[in-house]
């Protein structure tokens, strides 16, 4: 399945990615890993890796499942993070020699779950630094503004503003996050958000959000009663990012053996494209 993924990366899509920090490439998944994700994704939800963090829902209504790290347990999502074309994308997009994986994750919105995603930028999370940084989030069902499709602020990944990170709401295996003095809260954007240039897309299975690493983003809940809205993202680096020790990261997320400012490359975080 290797070359199954779209590879016809036009001029617009990458100024857009640049310029705005987000983009969306349509039908950039066919079917035969959509199917593969989507036993993967129902495996994961009836027996969970161990970075589960699974989130009660409100009202008592719907169910959301997350995870992290699951391409380590699991040889489906392993392969379509390996022998995909999406590192040779990410290589594209960042102009970048080499593609690290930093990892994996699995979003699923239950119909009736209202929860929002709250606004954020991921790279605060990561124990990395570096501009080189993006996601692929793949649509395994429609998304649309009913069922919480993704909205991102454009031109945020240039702010150079770097939010604390927080806990997503009362979950099962999360922690709360160390405090670092060189972040900021995040704005109330929610309550004022004719002041930003939101950007968002309907997505249908196989398309495919593109956002840089500190781009802020939110998402709406699922409040269709009908649809599920599976989403499965996954994470890379490119040139010249290392690892970073600073304060407030996921500890999910961390590696036990790198050192400050060492190269990702390990066993944790693969080189998965090199261009040659």
């Amino acid at each position: 399945m290797k070359k199954e993924l779209h590879l016809n990366l036009n001029k617009d899509i990458i100024r857009e990615y640049n310029e705005k920090g987000a983009s969306v490439l349509r039908q950039c998944v066919n079917q035969k890993w959509l199917e593969k994700l989507r036993k993967a994704i129902e495996k994961d939800i009836s027996n969970p890796g161990p970075f589960v963090h699974s989130y009660k829902a409100e009202n008592g209504a719907g169910a959301f499942h997350g995870n992290l790290r699951t391409w380590e347990n699991d040889s489906s999502f392993k392969s379509f993070c390996f022998e995909s074309a999406l590192p040779e994308l990410a290589s594209k997009l960042m102009e970048s020699k080499y593609i690290n994986l930093l990892y994996d994750q699995l979003f699923v919105k239950e119909p009736g779950t209202l929860n929002r995603t709250r606004w954020h930028n991921d790279q605060p999370y990561w124990p990395i630094r570096g501009w080189k940084v993006m996601s692929f989030w793949i649509a395994l069902d429609p998304v649309d503004n009913s069922t919480g499709a993704l909205e991102f602020i454009s031109g945020s990944h240039r702010w150079n503003r770097w939010f604390q990170p927080e806990a997503f709401g009362e979950t099962e295996g999360i922690h709360t996050y160390e405090i670092n003095p060189n972040y900021e809260s995040i704005p109330d954007i929610e309550s004022a958000r004719s002041d930003y240039d939101i950007i968002s897309w309907e997505l249908e299975p196989g398309d495919v959000y593109i956002f840089h690493g500190l781009t802020v983003h939110g998402s709406g809940g699922n409040r269709s009663t009908n649809f599920r809205r599976r989403g499965y993202a996954v994470r890379y680096t490119g040139d010249e990012v290392v690892y970073d020790t600073r304060l407030g990261t996921n500890e999910h997320l961390c590696s036990q053996i790198h050192k400050n400012g060492v190269p990702l490359n390990s066993e944790q975080y693969p080189t998965v494209f090199t261009l040659n």
